[in-house]
């Protein structure tokens, strides 16, 4: 029987997360006096730590040609994972057998050096991944052309845009042929064009080439597509693993539940963005929060959010996907006035309502954005950040009339019909 290429066993790492308790407000002398006082205690400020084990006994195993979802919220240890399979960090216990070479794209910035050339670059990851000059020769044209830099081939990626260098980094990791490669969100960085030209390459080397795909994306309609397998994982947890589809309606029923409100508390300063949100929250035509909503009722989604800098053409953004993780919708504001105009720093309010008679039953799950329009730039998204319930008390008022049955569809609305005598 074939081994899988990855095998993980009782994996597990912890941080200390350190705080140092400060004053409000504190002068130079007081901090000389404090310092002073910590040397001659042999510590230099009240400190205290604590452990946060980012995954705990985590165990699983991947087959060659698989394309494996990783999927959980913000925070469940997704990229620590990622991390240490691609062994940029060393977990605190456990086991990892990889057999294989690996090819990762992660956060926007590792796997090339600033300094040097995209075309040096893409010559540097092929001999880390072990690969003789003649090999990445081979491949060197098809690398340029999916990325599409050529005019900047000769210039160090350290002056390439994010975008630009996230198709370098994903043409580099999906054609130098590793046997396995490990894909983080990173991918939303680029535009919608070059994501379904990624998405489209991922399933081909899959298909075709028997390669091994770990894909991590908080959009469950791109999981769905590609993956036949998928591992959730909560709190550092893998909280269920198995069947795609399964484990999605998993966790986006068990995880979430119902959240109608939703409160931003930031512990630093925030002045060095563009935008932050403030608050988040569900509500009817007459503003009252609430997670229940009957199929006839207008629904209202409202987010408050901070403009820390001035002069940026800003528009809102909105997606809707229901509890077995498909897309409903997304909704870009193209109608109000204040996206044509520079934004001044201050807060802002932005709603949008969705039509009575147009949801099915069910939960419906809330992800916002903040955007830029032209060139398009996503500056802020939340995804999954509120979530309601959509219930059809039976009136026959709704699309489904009389009818009590089993009533399936992603939208209910009351369509128009025309009737006559043949």
């Amino acid at each position: 029987m074939t081994q899988p290429v990855i095998q993980v066993k009782d994996l597990s790492k912890c941080y200390q997360i350190r705080s140092t308790t400060q004053k409000p407000y504190h002068s130079l002398r007081e901090d000389l006096v404090d310092g002073f006082k910590g040397l001659l205690r042999g510590q230099w400020g009240r400190s205290q730590s604590e452990d946060f084990w980012a995954l705990k006994d985590v165990s699983f195993d991947v087959n060659q040609g698989e394309v494996v979802g990783i999927i959980g919220r913000n925070g469940a240890g997704k990229s620590t994972l990622l991390k240490i399979l691609s062994r940029i960090v060393r977990p605190a216990s456990g086991e990892v057998v990889i057999r294989g070479r690996v090819g990762s794209l992660l956060e926007v910035g590792t796997g090339f050096h600033p300094e040097l050339t995209g075309r040096e670059n893409i010559f540097m990851n092929g001999a880390v991944l072990g690969m003789k000059r003649a090999e990445i020769n081979r491949k060197f044209d098809e690398i340029v052309a999916f990325a599409e830099v050529e005019k900047f081939l000769d210039t160090p990626v350290k002056f390439y845009s994010s975008g630009m260098y996230v198709r370098l980094a994903f043409a580099v990791a999906a054609h130098l042929e590793p046997e396995i490669l490990i894909v983080d969100e990173v991918l939303a960085v680029g535009d919608v064009d070059f994501q379904k030209k990624c998405l489209g390459k991922i399933e081909n080397i899959s298909e075709r080439d028997g390669r091994t795909v770990l894909f991590v994306s908080h959009n469950m309609d791109t999981v769905s597509r590609l993956c036949t397998k998928s591992i959730l994982l909560k709190k550092g947890l893998v909280e269920n693993q198995g069947y795609t589809q399964n484990v999605i309606n998993d966790y986006m029923k068990s995880d979430y539940g119902t959240n109608a409100i939703k409160k931003w508390d930031y512990s630093q300063d925030q002045s060095k963005q563009v935008v932050y949100f403030l608050d988040a929250k569900v509500h009817n035509k007459n503003g009252k929060v609430s997670s229940n909503f009957d199929v006839t009722e207008e629904i209202g989604i409202t987010f408050k959010y901070n403009v820390a800098k001035d002069g940026y053409l800003l528009t809102h953004g909105c997606n809707l996907f229901n509890e077995k993780g498909i897309n409903i919708l997304n909704s870009h504001d193209v109608v109000s006035q204040l996206r044509t105009f520079p934004r001044m720093m201050g807060e802002y309010t932005a709603t949008v309502w969705i039509p009575s008679n147009f949801l099915a039953e069910g939960i419906v799950f809330v992800g916002i954005a903040i955007l830029t329009p032209s060139p398009f730039k996503i500056y802020l998204h939340e995804s999954n950040i509120l979530s309601f319930n959509v219930t059809d008390s039976m009136t026959g008022k709704s699309a489904r009339g009389d009818y009590v049955g089993n009533f399936a569809g992603i939208v209910r609305p009351i369509l128009q019909w025309q009737a006559s005598y043949a």
